[in-house]
């Protein structure tokens, strides 16, 4: 295997998280108007991104293979909760 092939590997393994993790931050400015907004989209979106990618990493780890519907489960609820403490929601 190649050193694209390698990168091309790893850039899917990822997009789930930088997906989500985009998303995450867009439809939080939308639809949370009166949240206090504690930092930057590029902020929030590194975090949750690494938040994910983590995750990721420990699914795979931990179960073997990577696509396991349990690993984007905890991806789901890590990168939601993430978002939440980013917003201050810990706070109310």
């Amino acid at each position: 295997m190649g050193p694209l092939d390698i990168l091309n590997h790893l850039l899917n393994f990822v997009a789930p998280a930088m997906a989500m993790a985009g998303l995450l931050v867009i439809f939080s400015r939308v639809f949370m108007k009166k949240g206090g907004r504690t930092g930057s989209f590029r902020a929030q979106f590194v975090i949750n991104f690494l938040v994910g990618a983590a995750v990721l990493v420990a699914g795979l780890l931990l179960l073997g293979r990577d696509g396991k519907m349990l690993s984007y489960l905890a991806l789901v609820l890590a990168m939601a909760t993430s978002q939440w403490w980013q917003l201050g929601g810990w706070k109310k």
